[in-house]
């Protein structure tokens, strides 16, 4: 029978929230738009406060239901904890994708959607403020964690892997000071370097401004999308943990790219070093492979190759290589 893909086995689990658990926390519309915001993004508990304009006091207790029915989980980075939605498994995995689905059906209510502006706005402040600040000084504090030197090669090395003449056009997301915008020069006939950051840019185009053909975008990757820009190649090295929305950066790279694109990305891994925050302007501390990998295939990006760089000082690089489905 047809129906029979609807139905939803409610067996009692032997192990994992119980039933009832789970229903409760879908019982309550806070709770809802709680998870329908965390839909694309995760949040701090103060982050959430801001959105739902809440005490955290009236949120906490939301949350840890949320948590309890196996619906959220948390990491903690440096002294925040950040909330997203837990992946759904065990015997009530159905119920829970299917309760998923319901609330993405819902929209964000208006005010919830503000609310994230604000959030969003204030995370990128704090990046642009950093940059703006430190630009004298970023190499530097960079090499602190990982020298450019080591990720930068193996870009290059995949860019050469998967193509022999030359690219039609590459984007560099986050150009910093341009280090690598005449190697990129040498392997497509226009090169784009973006930035959010205005000072990063200026210093950039007194690196590689004397290049031809390279052009400089203040702004980031939604700038191009408005523009209906299009690239065979996506490059952002060690960008997505300064950036607002990370996953948002995926999804309109995927749009950006010509199909059978490519994006390459080198990221810092999941790490607990708290104090990267202050002194390298870090928003996130790191990510998963895996995380990195969902946030792809859910723009219609496959994980074609891996490289993993372990660092002394305790830090590991990953270097990701996507391409449009």
């Amino acid at each position: 029978m047809a129906a029979s893909a609807h139905i939803v086995d409610l067996t009692l689990p032997e192990t994992g929230p119980p039933l009832a658990i789970l229903l409760k926390a879908a019982s309550d519309e806070l709770r809802l738009q709680i998870l329908r915001v965390l839909a694309q993004d995760s949040f701090s508990v103060s982050e959430l406060c801001t959105i739902f304009d809440l005490r955290q006091s009236a949120l906490s207790h939301h949350l840890k239901v949320l948590i309890d029915a196996g619906l959220l989980s948390r990491r903690k980075e440096g002294t925040a904890i950040f909330y997203r939605r837990a992946l759904a498994h065990g015997p009530l995995q159905s119920l829970h994708e299917q309760i998923l689905q319901h609330v993405d059906e819902t929209p964000v209510a208006p005010e919830n959607s503000l609310g994230i502006e604000r959030v969003q706005r204030q995370r990128e402040d704090n990046s642009i403020a950093f940059f703006n600040g430190n630009a004298d000084q970023f190499r530097e504090q960079q090499e602190l964690i990982a020298p450019w030197a080591d990720y930068s090669d193996v870009t290059l090395q995949l860019l050469d892997r998967f193509e022999k003449g030359t690219f039609g056009s590459i984007v560099e997301v986050g150009v910093g000071e341009g280090w690598l915008l005449a190697d990129l020069r040498e392997r497509s006939h226009i090169v784009t370097a973006l930035d959010l950051s205005q000072d990063m840019l200026l210093r950039a185009q007194q690196h590689a401004g004397h290049l031809s053909n390279v052009s400089f975008v203040h702004g980031s990757t939604d700038v191009l999308v408005k523009q209906g820009h299009q690239a065979d190649v996506i490059v952002a090295n060690m960008v997505l943990h300064h950036t607002p929305e990370p996953q948002k950066v995926l999804t309109e790279a995927a749009s950006l790219l010509e199909p059978g694109g490519h994006f390459i990305v080198s990221e810092l891994c999941a790490h607990d070093q708290a104090w990267a925050r202050e002194h390298c302007g870090d928003l996130w501390l790191g990510f998963t492979p895996k995380q990195l990998e969902c946030w792809a295939l859910d723009a219609g990006l496959a994980l074609t190759a891996s490289v993993f760089l372990a660092q002394r000082n305790g830090f590991q690089i990953q270097v990701q290589h996507f391409q449009r489905c």
